[in-house]
């Protein structure tokens, strides 16, 4: 990883270390969030994972409208940071710690391998 590249993954931790912070105190079941990128295609090759604990828990984000307000706070928190998105949806998704465990035995690295 070169130096330009530290820069901005230094930038997308923080931001979305805010994201995570927030999210815990305003949407029930989120667990955490990581990201992957691979800075040759920066930003289209951005993807964002936000985690709930179980898939009803996922399945009320899209009732209670909290899907739209998580993709407009990263949206908000990565602008802030310098790193312009044209399509957020394109780039955040969501899972559950229920869905891995049932079908990866909890092995985050096997799931997100796919």
């Amino acid at each position: 990883m070169n130096k330009s590249d530290k820069k901005i993954e230094n930038l997308l931790v923080k931001s979305l270390t805010e994201v995570c912070e927030t999210t815990l105190h305003t949407v029930a079941g989120f667990e955490w969030i990581t990201h992957f990128v691979n800075y040759k295609h920066f930003p289209q090759s951005l993807s964002i994972v936000c985690i709930f604990n179980t898939e009803a828990e996922l399945q009320q984000i899209y009732t209670s409208k909290n899907d739209i307000y998580l993709h407009t706070l990263i949206q908000d928190k990565l602008s802030a940071a310098g790193i312009k998105l044209t399509n957020i949806d394109q780039h955040v998704s969501f899972d559950t710690e229920e869905a891995c465990t049932r079908e990866n035995n909890g092995k985050w690295n096997e799931r997100f391998k796919h």
